[in-house]
C-alpha cells in the first residue's frame, strides 16, 4: 500500500469517527494505553512457589518425551553429559555452545570429543543453554546469538539443554519481562525458540514420528 493510499484510508476512518489529525486528546489516550497495557488472564497452574514450579516443569517436560535430571552445579555437567550419551549408546562426540555459563564445566576431564560454535549439520549431539523455561508446559526458551547458535537447537540428532532452576518461570507471560530486563529495550535477541520435547510429527497416517524437524532426543539438565 502506497503512502498516499494509506493516508486516504486512515483519513476516511478518522472522519467516520469524528476525529482530527494529530488530535492531542486521542494521542494522549493511545500513549496511556501503550504505557499501561492491561495484563491478560494467566492460568493458575504455573503460579506456584519456585520449587513447585521446577517440579511442574519436570513433569510436563517428561510428558512431552524429554528426559530430565538435576545437578548441583556446572561442575557436575561433564559427567552428566557423558553418562547420558553412554547409557543411550550415542557417540562420545559433542558440539556445544560457547555460553559463558559453561566456563564452570571442565569437559577436559571426559573422553568426549568437543567442538564448539555453529553446527555444520553433521553433528549427532549438541549442547545448548536455555535462557529460561516455562513450568506449565515443560517448554524451554532459547535465545539466538553467537554464544548459543540457533543451529544447535535443530540440526543435531540428540540435544542436551541446560537450564538454571531459578530461571524457570511459571507461565509464558513471565518470560518476556525477564528477557526485557536482561537485554533492555530495543536489544532483544533476533530469534526466540520455544522447545517442548523432541521434534515430532503425526502428519503421515497419524503415526507419531520423532525427529521429523529436529532432534529426536531431548535431555534437559537442571542446574540447582
Amino acid at each position: 500500500m502506497s503512502a498516499s493510499t494509506r493516508e486516504a484510508v486512515l483519513g476516511r476512518i478518522r472522519r467516520s469517527n469524528g476525529a482530527r489529525p494529530n488530535d492531542p486528546e486521542r494521542r494522549r489516550i493511545v500513549e496511556e494505553r501503550m504505557a499501561g497495557a492491561p495484563v491478560g488472564i494467566v492460568p493458575q497452574r504455573g503460579q506456584l512457589p519456585q520449587d513447585e514450579q521446577v517440579a511442574l516443569f519436570i513433569r510436563m517436560a517428561e510428558r512431552a518425551n524429554a528426559t530430565t535430571t538435576r545437578i548441583a552445579g556446572y561442575g557436575d555437567l561433564p559427567g552428566e553429559v557423558s553418562r547420558w550419551l553412554r547409557e543411550n549408546n550415542f557417540p562420545a562426540d559433542l558440539r556445544m555452545s560457547e555460553d559463558p555459563r559453561f566456563a564452570g564445566a571442565d569437559f577436559d576431564t571426559t573422553s568426549l570429543t568437543i567442538r564448539k560454535g555453529v553446527s555444520d549439520g553433521d553433528d549427532l549431539n549438541g549442547l545448548s543453554h536455555a535462557e529460561t523455561a516455562i513450568a506449565e508446559t515443560g517448554t524451554l526458551v532459547l535465545v539466538s546469538g553467537p554464544e548459543n547458535p540457533t543451529s544447535l537447537n535443530f540440526l543435531p540428532e540428540n540435544h542436551i539443554v541446560v537450564v538454571k532452576a531459578d530461571s524457570i518461570g511459571g507461565e509464558m507471560e513471565a518470560v518476556f519481562p525477564m528477557l526485557r530486563a536482561r537485554y533492555g529495550k530495543g536489544e532483544m535477541p533476533r530469534s526466540l525458540n520455544f522447545v517442548t520435547g523432541p521434534s515430532r510429527s503425526g502428519d503421515i497416517e497419524q503415526t507419531l514420528l520423532l525427529g521429523a524437524h529436529g532432534p529426536r532426543a531431548l535431555h534437559i539438565v537442571i542446574v540447582d
